[in-house]
C-alpha cells in the first residue's frame, strides 16, 4: 500500500474534503449547492432563505468546525440540530456521514449518504464521500461507480481530488496502472495537488523511472506540502540518480523539520531500502 497518509493529511486534513470545501461555500450568504439540483427545497439565496434554513446552517458552520478539530460527538450533535432545523437539506445529511465514516461506524455512514442522495440525487461532493466510504469497505466495483458519476456531474469542480481518491482506491486493490492514469489526469487538472504528484513520483520510482519521479517530488519538496514521506522518497530518488548533495541537503531538512519520523530514524541508520 502506497504510504501516503502524512502528505494527504497536509493537503486535506481529512476525507471528503471536496463535500466540506463545498459546504463552507455554501454556508456564505448562499444556501444553494455548487453542483446544479433538481431539487427545489435547494433552491434558496440569501436573501429568501428560510428561517428553517437559516438554524440548519448555523448548526452545519459549527458541525464542519468541530469536526476539522477532531470533535467528533460534539459535530455530530450539531448536525443532529441542523437535521431537526431541517430534515429536508441534504448537506447536514452528508456532513453526518462524513462524522460516522471517520468514526469507522460504516453502516451509519452509507445511510447517510444515502439520504442525502435522496434528497439530491445531482450531488457530486456525496458520491465522492459515498465513493470513499464504499472503497474502504473494499467495494470497489462500486466506489469506481460512485467516482464516475461524480466526475461526469457538469460544473463539477473537485474532480482532481475524486480522481486522487479513485486513485488511492485502485492502489488497494492492486491495480497500479490504473491507479497512475487516475492520478496523472488529477495531477492534469490541479498540478498543485500534491497527493497526486506523490503518488505519481512514488510509482516511477518504483518501477525506476527515477527521472520522472524526481520531477514529481522535487515539486512537493519545493513547496509548502513538503512532508517527511516526500522528504524521504526524494532522498532515495536522489541517491538513485548519484546527487548525493541533494540527498543530503533533503536529509538535513528531514532531520530538522520531522526529527522524531520513522523516516529520519530510517536515514539516519543509513536504511535507504526500506
Amino acid at each position: 500500500m502506497v504510504s501516503k497518509n502524512r502528505i494527504f493529511t497536509s493537503f486535506a486534513a481529512f476525507l471528503g474534503t471536496a463535500a466540506i470545501a463545498m459546504l463552507f461555500a455554501g454556508l456564505g450568504g448562499c444556501a444553494a449547492p455548487s453542483v446544479p439540483t433538481a431539487s427545489p427545497t435547494e433552491a434558496y439565496t440569501a436573501s429568501d432563505e428560510p428561517e428553517n434554513r437559516k438554524r440548519a446552517s448555523n448548526r452545519l458552520r459549527l458541525a464542519i468546525l468541530y469536526f476539522q478539530d477532531g470533535k467528533n460527538t460534539i459535530a455530530l450533535d450539531e448536525v443532529k440540530q441542523a437535521i431537526s432545523a431541517d430534515p429536508n437539506w441534504f448537506e447536514a445529511y452528508n456532513m453526518r456521514g462524513l462524522i460516522y465514516m471517520r468514526s469507522n461506524d460504516y453502516p451509519l455512514a452509507a445511510a447517510s449518504f444515502e439520504k442525502a442522495l435522496s434528497i439530491n440525487p445531482a450531488s457530486a461532493e456525496v458520491r465522492h464521500n459515498y465513493g470513499v466510504l464504499l472503497c474502504k469497505q473494499n467495494r470497489n466495483t462500486e466506489a469506481y461507480k460512485m467516482f464516475g458519476i461524480a466526475l461526469a456531474t457538469p460544473g463539477y469542480l473537485q474532480r482532481s481530488n475524486t480522481l486522487v481518491e479513485q486513485g488511492i482506491c485502485q492502489l488497494g486493490a492492486g491495480q497500479k496502472e490504473e491507479a497512475e492514469a487516475s492520478f496523472t489526469k488529477s495531477y492534469e487538472i490541479d498540478p498543485a495537488n500534491p497527493v497526486a504528484g506523490y503518488n505519481i513520483g512514488l510509482l516511477k520510482f518504483g518501477r525506476g523511472d527515477f527521472a520522472n519521479a524526481q520531477f514529481y517530488i522535487r515539486r512537493i519538496n519545493n513547496s509548502n506540502y513538503a512532508t517527511a514521506d516526500s522528504l524521504w522518497l526524494g532522498i532515495k530518488i536522489e541517491r538513485k540518480m548519484g546527487n548525493s548533495d541533494a540527498a543530503s541537503q533533503l536529509g538535513a531538512q528531514l532531520l530538522k523539520r520531522y526529527s522524531q519520523s520513522s523516516q529520519a530514524a530510517a536515514f539516519e541508520r543509513g536504511a535507504f531500502d526500506e
